[in-house]
C-alpha cells in the first residue's frame, strides 16, 4: 500500500505499542527510520516480535544525550513530517528535543507521545505495561476463572496503544493538509 508514500517518520520507540504504531504506518507506505541509542537500543531486540513490528524500517543509532546525536537528529527532523517517541513523560523535554522546541524547527510536524498514562496527571510517572492497564481498567477481573482473574493471551492494551497511535497521527497528516500546521499528539 503506497497511502502514506511520501511521508517520512522518525521512530524512537521500544517494545510493542510505539513499534506496532510506526509499523502500521510503515505498512501504509510511509519511510519509517528507526532511531536507537547506541547502548542497549530496542529492549525486544533479538526477539521474533522485533522482527515483526520492525519490518521495513530503517534503522539508525544516535546518542541524544550529546550536541553531535542531536544535531543529527535535528537534521532528520527538518526532513520528516512524523516523530513517534515513547519515553517517560517529561524525557524528551529534558533532552532539549520536545515539542514545543522541535515546533520551532519544523512547525508542520506531527509529534506523538506514546506513553503508559499520559503525559499529565497523577499516574504520568507510574511505570507501567500492558498487564497494569487492563488492570486498571477492570478486564482482568471481567476475564476471570472463579479463582483468580485471567492474563489475555495478547497484549490488548499495548496493541491498542500502536493503533490508537497511528489513527491520531493519520488524524494529524490529514488536518495538517488543511491548515499546514502540525501538532502534538498524546496517546
Amino acid at each position: 500500500m503506497t497511502m502514506l508514500k511520501d511521508v517520512k517518520v522518525l521512530d524512537l520507540t521500544r517494545l510493542l505499542p510505539g513499534p506496532y504504531c510506526t509499523w502500521i504506518l510503515s505498512e501504509l507506505g510511509a519511510d519509517v527510520l528507526k532511531i536507537e541509542d547506541p547502548w542497549e537500543g530496542d529492549y525486544a531486540r533479538g526477539t521474533p516480535l522485533y522482527d515483526l513490528i520492525n519490518t521495513g524500517k530503517k534503522s539508525l543509532t544516535i546518542n541524544l544525550k550529546k550536541d553531535a546525536g542531536k544535531k543529527i537528529f535535528l537534521e532528520l527532523m527538518l526532513k520528516s513530517d512524523v516523530l513517534v517517541e515513547s519515553f517517560r513523560p517529561g524525557v524528551m523535554d529534558k533532552l532539549g528535543l520536545g515539542y514545543e522546541t522541535l515546533k520551532e524547527y519544523n512547525e508542520k510536524i506531527i509529534f506523538c507521545s506514546i506513553s503508559g498514562y499520559g503525559q499529565n496527571g497523577p499516574y504520568r510517572d507510574v511505570p507501567g505495561h500492558d498487564i497494569n492497564y487492563m488492570s486498571i481498567s477492570g478486564l482482568l477481573g471481567i476475564n476471570r476463572t472463579a479463582e483468580s482473574p485471567m492474563i489475555p493471551g495478547m497484549p490488548i492494551a499495548d496493541i491498542g496503544g500502536g493503533v490508537f497511535g497511528a489513527l491520531s497521527i493519520l488524524a494529524g497528516l490529514y488536518k495538517r493538509k488543511i491548515d499546514g500546521i502540525g501538532e502534538y499528539i498524546d496517546v
